[in-house]
């Protein structure tokens, strides 16, 4: 082999070692969880959790995750009938997460919606934008078969700190 085949030998292995190991090596998945700050919320002025889940969770010291919430008062007991009496619950529920957090309801970005039924739509939008002075959040509102204690509405949030 003459010093030009040898050179290109050389250049296509040094090519070589170069992409061969970014084809060879596994994907590495970035675990989020070991670095991330993860503290749970408690709110006092919120009704306590029916089941294996936190109020909110704030992640990353920049986000934070509420817990839908359902016309359920601070003492358990449960707002029934009129769908604004118990969208009022809901919102002052949500309110209270927000202020165990340190949030208002300025910081919620995304929101949630359940219904039981498409036909509490106005009257549950026109509750759920009081909750906002300005620049409401981005929302889904979808209709459900069925929702805890067999309310009529949940909403959950999704803010920034």
């Amino acid at each position: 082999m003459d010093a030009y085949g040898r050179l290109s030998l050389v250049a296509s292995l040094v090519a070589l070692s170069l992409i061969l190991p970014l084809r060879v090596q596994p994907s590495v998945e970035k675990k989020y969880s070991q670095g991330m700050l993860r503290e749970t919320i408690t709110a006092e002025g919120a009704p306590p959790a029916i089941g294996p889940y936190s109020h909110a969770v704030r992640a990353d010291g920049k986000f934070l995750f509420c817990s839908g919430q359902i016309p359920l008062k601070a003492d358990g007991t449960l707002v029934t009938g009129d769908i604004k009496l118990q969208t009022k619950q809901v919102c002052d529920n949500i309110r209270a997460v927000l202020k165990a957090a340190g949030l208002t309801p300025a910081n919620i970005v995304k929101t949630t919606i359940f219904l039981s039924s498409m036909d509490h739509f106005a009257s549950v939008n026109e509750v759920y934008g009081g909750l906002f002075e300005s620049n409401p959040p981005a929302r889904s509102t979808v209709a459900v078969a069925g929702l805890p204690k067999n309310v009529d509405v949940e909403i959950e949030v999704i803010a920034v700190y």
